[in-house]
């Protein structure tokens, strides 16, 4: 019964594979880079992604927003009070968004002319990050009130970041929050990657991790993480761990 259950998941995951190489390549074409937002529940996200939004608007540049949630429109709203296109995707109890929800999307939402596609996952570390969106860029989140340890603990979604954001540091004191750490353990499950920081109350980091982005939308190379969304496997974090050495 197992090697049946390891045998449908591993073809749902190859089959999104194959669906997100060609979401990826439709989009370069359309001159689109998608970023995928991953993060626990509470770290803070949606906040900063609205002033990133908020931002990229006021710059004048052709963003818009996907933010998926098992239920309720509520980050939408939040969203576009940055002034942004902003589209709410429900996935019905589902915890994680796979590439063909996106692609459905892109073919029936997406304005024209946008060239930098936000998506907001859903709130959840592990499935996740075994799902290939066909984005440019994976960006993992979390906040300083989740403890140094993350990373080791969620190391599929830390190992396969293409960039990491720390958000909420101005309560870095009141958590005891070692930041130094914080970052060693996110080299050790992904080395060389680029550790950011943010405070959306101050709007600190904000107009960095737009910078970023837009970088890689303009052509610029992308960290290489050691870990990726794999068409063959879909651990929960418990085996994962042995990933760590």
């Amino acid at each position: 019964m197992c090697d049946s259950v390891d045998e449908v998941t591993q073809a749902v995951l190859a089959k999104n594979d194959s669906l997100a190489a060609g979401l990826r390549e439709e989009l370069a074409r359309r001159g689109v880079s998608v970023v995928n937002l991953l993060s626990s529940p509470g770290s803070g996200k949606t906040e900063l992604l609205g002033r990133v939004l908020a931002r990229a608007v006021r710059r004048g540049l052709p963003v818009a927003a996907l933010t998926a949630d098992l239920a309720t429109e509520n980050d939408a709203h939040r969203l576009a009070r940055s002034g942004a296109p902003v589209k709410q995707l429900l996935t019905d109890g589902l915890c994680h968004l796979e590439a063909r929800q996106l692609r459905g999307h892109v073919e029936s939402w997406l304005p024209e002319g946008t060239s930098l596609l936000f998506v907001e996952n859903v709130g959840n570390l592990v499935c996740p990050a075994s799902y290939d969106l066909g984005e440019s860029l994976r960006i993992v989140l979390m906040a300083v009130t989740e403890g140094e340890d993350k990373p080791l603990k969620y190391p599929t979604a830390f190992g396969s970041a293409h960039l990491v954001v720390l958000t909420k540091v101005d309560l870095a004191g009141p958590a005891d929050f070692d930041q130094a750490a914080f970052a060693a353990n996110v080299q050790r499950v992904n080395p060389g990657v680029e550790l950011l920081f943010s405070c959306a109350r101050t709007d600190d980091g904000v107009d960095t991790l737009l910078e970023r982005v837009l970088a890689v939308r303009d052509g610029a190379p992308v960290h290489r993480p050691p870990l990726a969304p794999r068409p063959h496997s879909h651990s929960h974090e418990g085996t994962e761990a042995g990933l760590v050495s």
